[in-house]
């Protein structure tokens, strides 16, 4: 049966009503913002949620939990982004429910650098701040910005590439997506690079994107080397799921281990295909930190103290010459056991 009109004008009223005196008695009862009756409520919001890229970011996050807990400041952690990473509308909506919500503040790492300046905007006019990771916001109205130095990453991609075909042959650049702030710095630091130090690396192609996910990368690595396989030496790509997509290419073709190949990020397959001799290196960044980092200072913030507008969080590359050094696996082998459940 359908509910008139007016009743459920009112049912939605009252349902309004009983809310606001919920949260009322709440902002009464227990201590001040960040005790244990009063946590500060934080929305963590990853570009995906599939990559383990992203599991490791979502496991800092609950460290950064875990040590402000220790130290008497209390966090609840709301984790919710697009399933996929090419989903800009969705990581709006994303932003503009947890803002309308009036959570504390938001830890974003934006898809796009233009399509999430308005909504995280409008969440600084509703006094909900922002700290953004990973990938830059063309804002000003952000908290800070805790990321890779992505453009050096681009730079050491290329010093690898380089010194792996020792400084002569065919490659090419298979880009991530457009509007990506830290891809696309990498792609510019690799280019850089690549000009200014490895005149003898001849670009073949630079103009082609992998897109959000790794089946859409290993089609884009398999037209390219349909195109180019026979002449190619070697290859630069930008993230964890380009990289796989152009392992899976590679292999595919039977081509792995015999062109150089320099990824980003990391996962085992990285790992395995390394010692196989399939890969010759792969940026690493530091994820488990960036979203500790950038939690903490979301808190900080929140707390009245000054806190940094930018925080480099580090970039190393891994080779097969240092693969097993304990502090290359300590950054490859996060214990995200630790951290998160099975299948989060």
């Amino acid at each position: 049966m359908t509910m008139p009109h007016a009743a459920r004008s009112w049912s939605w009223i009252a349902a309004c009503a009983i809310v606001s005196l919920s949260l009322a008695a709440c902002a009464k009862s227990g201590g001040p913002r960040g005790s244990q009756q009063r946590p500060y409520r934080i929305a963590v919001i990853p570009k995906g949620m599939t990559h383990e890229f992203w599991r490791t970011i979502h496991a800092g996050a609950i460290r950064a939990q875990r040590d402000l807990a220790a130290k008497g400041v209390h966090v609840e952690l709301v984790w919710k982004g697009p399933l996929r990473e090419d989903d800009r509308e969705q990581q709006v909506q994303v932003v503009e429910s947890f803002a309308s919500q009036g959570i504390d503040g938001i830890v974003l790492a934006p898809l796009d650098e233009k399509a999430l300046v308005r909504p995280v905007e409008e969440a600084a006019r509703l006094k909900v701040p922002t700290v953004i990771m990973d990938s830059a916001l063309a804002s000003d109205q952000i908290v800070s910005f805790v990321a890779t130095d992505n453009f050096k990453g681009g730079e050491l991609g290329a010093d690898t590439l380089g010194q792996a075909m020792h400084g002569k042959g065919k490659i090419l650049l298979l880009r991530y997506a457009e509007g990506s702030a830290s891809t696309t710095a990498r792609e510019a630091g690799f280019l850089a690079r690549r000009e200014k130090a490895w005149p003898g690396l001849e670009l073949v192609s630079s103009d082609q994107y992998a897109g959000a996910t790794r089946d859409t990368a290993k089609r884009a690595a398999e037209n390219l080397l349909n195109r180019y396989g026979r002449d190619l030496q070697g290859m630069f790509v930008v993230n964890e799921s380009a990289t796989s997509g152009m392992l899976l290419a590679l292999q595919d073709a039977g081509l792995a281990g015999k062109l150089k190949f320099v990824g980003f990020d990391s996962n085992q397959a990285f790992v395995d295909a390394m010692r196989k001799g399939e890969l010759q290196g792969f940026v690493l960044q530091n994820p488990f930190k960036m979203c500790r980092l950038a939690v903490e200072t979301l808190v900080d913030h929140l707390q009245g103290r000054p806190v940094p507008k930018l925080i480099d969080t580090g970039v190393v590359v891994v080779t097969p010459e240092n693969l097993d050094a304990p502090e290359m696996q300590a950054l490859i082998k996060p214990p995200l056991e630790l951290y998160l459940k099975p299948g989060e």
